[in-house]
């Protein structure tokens, strides 16, 4: 547990997101609750998925390792995040914070890619239903998904060994509620110039790649949407892409607003404000929008109710 100074690091202070107790008090009742609502809805569809034949297909194969990624991304900070509300010490371990970065920000990178294959899946779906089985079958569902998972947890290795090829100031403290790579940087006292515009060379091709497919995905489902004969079918294709392209913004804008920029322009009260929304909301709002307004799901649900009645 060194940096390349030499200088031994054994342990890192969360400031957390406030300091006013009462207000503590209340974030942690309301974390907590949504935190059970990410757990809940996304072990639903975990369960739904696999028990009812009916969704055993690829869309629901990759919806199904989407809920799982959200509730291992959310369970990587949020249970931290809520001891820390109610403990007066809020010292994390050199250790357990570069665990919690590389698992965090591998899991971030997986949702980035992940998110991109579902749009993919579903512009092959809409745009070239004939050739859907073909193009998106069981073998190519699962190679993508290992690959989505392995690129994850190897593009992380990149990223946090960069971070941690500093020279840290006598400052430990770390203004946040979790332990990011900017944080990190900002507690380095040299000049990161290099090191930043690497990270940042890397962050904007994980993240801008994604985005672009989707972008381009979603426009080339838009002018298909807008070809069909039922104003009924264009309103429904029209509102199912409108929450999803609602998911995505969220995501990708505020992983960009937190990753994509330098130190100079880091505000410590902004960027917790927007870590919760990629680390908390986006888990919470996933299976909301992307699965339990299916049609498909809710007559699995609604299965689900009648088989436990007596």
């Amino acid at each position: 547990m060194f940096w390349r100074n030499n200088s031994v690091v054994t342990e890192f202070i969360l400031l957390g997101i406030t300091t006013q107790p009462k207000t503590q008090v209340i974030i942690f009742g309301v974390v907590l609750i949504v935190y059970f609502i990410i757990l809940f809805a996304n072990s639903l569809i975990i369960f739904l998925t696999i028990t009812n034949a009916s969704l055993h297909k690829p869309m629901y194969f990759f919806l199904t390792n989407l809920s799982f990624l959200d509730i291992c991304y959310s369970s990587s900070t949020v249970p931290r995040m809520l001891k820390d509300l109610m403990s007066a010490k809020k010292t994390i371990s050199f250790t357990e914070c570069t665990i919690q970065m590389y698992i965090s920000f591998s899991l971030g990178e997986i949702e980035c890619i992940l998110l991109a294959i579902m749009a993919y899946d579903r512009y092959i779906a809409i745009c070239y239903p004939l050739h859907y089985s073909t193009i998106i079958n069981w073998s190519t569902c699962i190679k993508m998904a290992a690959g989505v998972w392995i690129c994850g947890f190897l593009l992380s290795i990149f990223h946090v060994a960069l971070t941690l090829n500093g020279v840290l100031c006598e400052n430990n403290e770390i203004n946040h509620f979790v332990c990011e790579i900017p944080e990190i940087l900002s507690l380095q006292c040299e000049n990161l110039f290099l090191i930043e515009l690497t990270i940042f060379l890397v962050g904007a091709i994980i993240l801008m790649t994604p985005v672009t497919l989707i972008g381009v995905s979603y426009a080339k489902i838009i002018l298909t949407i807008l070809k069909m004969t039922s104003s009924a079918g264009q309103r429904k294709a029209f509102s199912t892409c409108g929450s999803h392209m609602i998911v995505v913004i969220i995501y990708y804008g505020s992983c960009m607003a937190s990753y994509m920029k330098p130190r100079s322009h880091s505000s410590p009260g902004t960027d917790k404000m927007i870590a919760i929304f990629y680390l908390i909301v986006t888990p919470m709002l996933n299976p909301l929008i992307y699965s339990l307004r299916n049609k498909d799901i809710k007559v699995a649900m609604k299965n689900l109710r009648v088989s436990k009645k007596p």
